[in-house]
């Protein structure tokens, strides 16, 4: 889907997603969230390549209306923190692979729920794992999660202490060795 509106976004970069919904058949609310996504990666792509424009004067340069990129120039924002944390995610899954932890060494992949916060989750699924899974959120660190299936909960709000959960550091963003440390079962 983001391909087929990356086309027609080329072509018309004021295209709406009343016309993705008559293009392409979808519901209005689904063409508009594609179309939010797009235009904001878009976006900061232009700042990566021109680091002092703010997110409203790259989607002006990519010819974007003003008025229907609000959420993109928002989400722009926050694509950006995602690729800045990038290498971190990576070092801290580096470290827990060569604990024998997990059988992924490669970075997370990082997910925006509400558009707005960084998410990511680790599959802790060596032979040995403390947890199931661990979790970083960009506002409280690191935890543990008590299911491999569904290690991020929803919500604003983080999950309380107990039942798989816990939290793993005062900081945000521990060394990797910290996070290995911390997770390592005291014998």
């Amino acid at each position: 889907m983001a391909a087929r509106v990356a086309e027609l976004l080329d072509a018309d970069p004021t295209v709406s997603a009343a016309t993705l919904t008559d293009r392409l058949g979808v519901h209005r609310n689904t063409g508009q969230e594609v179309l939010t996504r797009v235009r904001a990666d878009r976006i900061a792509d232009h700042i990566q390549a021109h680091p002092t424009l703010t997110p409203a004067e790259a989607a002006a340069q990519l010819g974007y209306p003003a008025g229907q990129v609000r959420r993109a120039t928002a989400r722009a924002e926050t694509v950006l923190r995602a690729r800045r944390v990038g290498p971190y995610l990576a070092g801290v899954a580096a470290a827990l692979h060569r604990a024998g932890w997990t059988t992924t060494e490669h970075e997370p992949d990082v997910q925006f729920p509400g558009d707005d916060r960084l998410v990511a989750a680790l599959v802790l699924d060596g032979d040995r794992a403390p947890a199931p899974a661990v979790v970083w959120d960009e506002r409280y660190g690191w935890r543990t999660a008590a299911s491999r299936r569904h290690p991020i909960t929803k919500g604003a709000v983080p999950p309380s202490e107990g039942e798989g959960v816990r939290y793993l550091a005062e900081v945000v963003a521990p060394p990797p060795g910290d996070v290995v440390a911390a997770l390592t079962p005291n014998t």
